[in-house]
């Protein structure tokens, strides 16, 4: 009976009725409108950290190496030996020492001047983006740039500055992507040979119902020991950047 009461005395909107939200201002810039605020400039930093990943993969020579690592893991025949976790750490690794000239000079060029206060911020990523730029230059095919360049519409660059850096990144993956598959066929060439070695001696023997790879397998391993095959394959890796 009470309820009803209420319902009646409550007034009748005459369209639907909404909870108000709570108005918060947002404020994007400081005094003057010159420099963001802290908090925009944690959204800004989040969202850069959240890309770090994919620049890490798309410019540096990490995609090569962990290719390669992979096609290395299943010649040998070893599914998980050794595990994703110790792959990508060496790749991660080996990755920092391959660019670690590039990120000194971005380091010294763009970095510390920016944190001096010598820079402005458009000024130190221009600056920092020409060390990446000159790396994936020196490892990408004319042909896969020409490829962007044609896709991208636009006229033929007199020079590499004049290349942007949103045409460059494609034909840099594509161009590692192609150096990392080569790499790959040359590393399944002597462990194809010793599969089709052991498979024909198992034949003639009539062990027709042996599987070749489990005999192969310790024949791969011993090669890839006695030969030293980590060493030769990280120097190899190492090299192709230099």
């Amino acid at each position: 009976m009470g309820f009803g009461l209420l319902l009646a005395a409550a007034p009748v909107a005459a369209g639907p009725s909404f909870v108000p939200l709570p108005q918060l201002p947002l404020v994007t810039g400081g005094a003057g409108g010159a420099e963001p605020t802290v908090a925009v400039q944690i959204v800004i930093l989040l969202t850069l950290l959240s890309l770090a990943p994919a620049l890490v993969i798309m410019l540096t020579s990490f995609s090569r190496i962990i290719i390669v690592l992979s096609f290395l893991r299943t010649a040998m025949g070893t599914q998980q030996m050794p595990p994703n976790q110790v792959l990508i750490g060496l790749t991660l690794f080996l990755t920092f020492f391959v660019m670690a000239p590039v990120g000194e000079q971005i380091n010294r060029e763009a970095l510390q001047p920016y944190l001096s206060r010598q820079l402005s911020q458009e000024t130190a990523l221009e600056r920092a983006m020409q060390p990446l730029r000159t790396f994936m230059f020196k490892q990408t095919r004319e042909r896969d740039l020409a490829l962007m360049v044609h896709l991208a519409r636009m006229e033929r660059p007199k020079d590499r500055g004049a290349v942007p850096t949103h045409v460059l990144v494609p034909a840099y993956a594509i161009s590692e992507l192609r150096t990392a598959f080569q790499i790959g066929f040359v590393l399944f060439i002597p462990f194809l040979v010793i599969d089709m070695v052991v498979s024909s001696v198992l034949m003639s023997m009539g062990m027709l119902f042996l599987p070749p790879p489990v005999i192969s397998f310790p024949f791969k391993l011993l090669l890839f020991v006695l030969a030293d095959g980590w060493h030769l394959v990280v120097r190899s890796l190492v090299m192709g950047f230099q």
